[in-house]
């Protein structure tokens, strides 16, 4: 073979390799990594759906409009306990426009029994959704508990904050920031 001959097959290998890359690639928006949101400020929700211990459901993804406080938390957790009057209090005192707050118990790690008992010594009358396979706590990469998303009326993550407890001033100047 001479040396035009190697030229035009190498030629042809290259133009027949970039026509394959170019005929197999996926330029959808259908692709996991288009599909996935980080669990960070900027980035949308992981969009989920959970039940009330009554049997109540709840999609994040249908709350569009409403600033949502998604926590993540356990009955046995001292932040998370510690933190529950004043998300309470922050909860009463915004609800009316438009602020909702979806405390997520971490069902797979905690003991189911302990739910209802927790929820009556703290008085809360907000939406509480059951984690019992784990999976939102994936979704969110959950490291540390508590951990809370403060997520705008757009369903984008404004802030995050890992562990606690919050304090009352901190939950009030994040939630009157989505509210905006």
């Amino acid at each position: 073979m001479n040396l035009t001959q190697r030229i035009i097959l190498y030629a042809l290998v290259l133009i027949s390799g970039i026509a394959w890359i170019i005929l197999s690639a996926d330029f959808s928006k259908n692709t996991p990594a288009a599909q996935t949101s980080a669990p960070q400020a900027g980035f949308s929700a992981p969009d989920f759906t959970l039940k009330t211990p009554a049997g109540e459901s709840y999609t994040l993804s249908e709350l569009k409009g409403k600033a949502v406080l998604v926590n993540l938390w356990a009955t046995w957790c001292p932040p998370c306990r510690a933190e529950m009057p004043a998300i309470q209090e922050i909860y009463d005192e915004y609800k009316a426009q438009g602020f909702i707050v979806l405390a997520i118990n971490m069902t797979a790690q905690d003991n189911p029994l302990e739910i209802a008992p927790f929820l009556n010594k703290y008085n809360l009358n907000f939406p509480v959704l059951l984690d019992e396979t784990g999976e939102t706590g994936k979704a969110y990469q959950l490291r540390s508990l508590p951990s809370s998303f403060f997520i705008d009326r757009a369903g984008i993550i404004s802030e995050v904050v890992i562990g606690g407890p919050m304090a009352e001033a901190l939950l009030r100047t994040r939630v009157e920031e989505i509210l905006k």
